[in-house]
């Protein structure tokens, strides 16, 4: 369990977690203080951000703590590590790309690399533990059969990965690095009935261009609420930093029309809305109410809040389970849309 954050080190640990919000030196905090908005930086995924954040500040304002300066240490130690195995997973996963590529497989890679080169200043900012690879589910089969000439096997079972459109293959000599082989970006069968994010969607979504803030935050939305259930910040920082890429009226009409194409409404009123209560972004917010609030959308809305997602390893954590598993069976129970086409 984490140490329980105070309102305003909760507010504090926020301004840590963006990756443009600025620490001041007004931001005096002690030893136990510090340790705990480490623990939970390192849990949410925004630890990067934070300690890149300590290091430009200076260590002269850091308390003078043994206790807190060996965690400091070990957790810069780790970090250190973590930006190798993602140079590392970057490497393999262009050569997999190549090999695609070869036999003729149109692939992308999504989430992980191509967040951190687009959507940060700081890419090490964004450090990542695979390399997602989406293709057209017909291509399943040949893609598989070309990662395992790169040196991977199927860690995964694989009637069930068919279902899931979801293959993780581990490199034969490292097993820490992981790929992960997509057909959809949702993977829960029962949700999607209404909702799909394929390579197809994406393609239609970017048009001419290639990763397009449309294309860049429906992602990031599907991952927060469709393959994960608001489990840390940093899925929600990944949409803060998608909003803010967004810089013209065109983007957003067809960010709003990638919603209900793929049938994301939804998740795009509910996570735009928390991430922008989180991080004070208004424009998260006025995204979020262009959406149609109707009763699945208005409910959902009491259930994720900032609170819930602060409170995710805490000892209210078990309130934040249920919340965010309600969530869920909002989701699967959702009204289909009639999609655009």
């Amino acid at each position: 369990m984490l140490p329980q954050l105070t309102p305003s080190e909760e507010k504090l640990l926020l301004t840590f977690a963006d990756p443009e919000a600025t620490v001041t030196g007004a931001d005096v905090f002690g030893a136990a203080t510090l340790s705990a908005l480490l623990a939970n930086a390192e849990f949410h995924g925004v630890l990067p951000i934070m300690l890149r954040k300590l290091r430009e500040r200076g260590d002269q304002h850091l308390p003078r703590d043994a206790m807190v300066q060996e965690q400091l240490f070990e957790l810069r130690q780790q970090a250190t590590m973590v930006t190798g195995q993602s140079m590392l997973l970057q490497y393999h996963g262009d050569r997999i790309m190549k090999a695609l590529a070869a036999d003729g497989i149109p692939a992308r890679i999504v989430k992980g690399p191509v967040f951190a080169r687009r959507l940060y200043h700081h890419v090490n900012d964004r450090p990542f533990t695979d390399i997602d690879i989406l293709v057209d589910p017909v291509n399943l089969p040949a893609a598989n059969r070309v990662i395992a000439t790169c040196g991977f096997e199927l860690g995964s079972n694989e009637a069930e990965s068919y279902a899931l459109q979801e293959f993780k293959w581990l490199e034969k000599e490292n097993s820490s690095l992981l790929i992960e082989l997509h057909g959809n970006l949702v993977h829960d069968t029962g949700m999607r009935r209404r909702l799909s994010l394929g390579f197809q969607e994406l393609q239609t979504i970017d048009g001419q261009a290639t990763d397009t803030p449309a294309a860049l935050l429906t992602i990031a939305i599907v991952h927060a609420a469709g393959g994960h259930k608001f489990h840390r910040l940093q899925l929600c920082v990944d949409v803060l930093q998608g909003v803010r890429m967004m810089q013209s009226s065109q983007s957003e009409q067809r960010l709003l029309e990638a919603a209900r194409m793929t049938g994301i409404e939804l998740e795009l009123a509910i996570v735009l809305n928390v991430t922008g209560q989180l991080f004070n972004e208004e424009r998260a917010l006025e995204l979020a109410g262009r959406i149609k609030p109707g009763l699945s959308i208005r409910l959902a809305k009491r259930l994720i809040t900032t609170s819930t997602l602060l409170s995710v390893n805490s000892r209210n954590k078990i309130g934040s389970r249920l919340r965010r598993d309600a969530f869920r069976w909002i989701q699967r129970l959702a009204k289909a849309q009639p999609r655009a086409t």
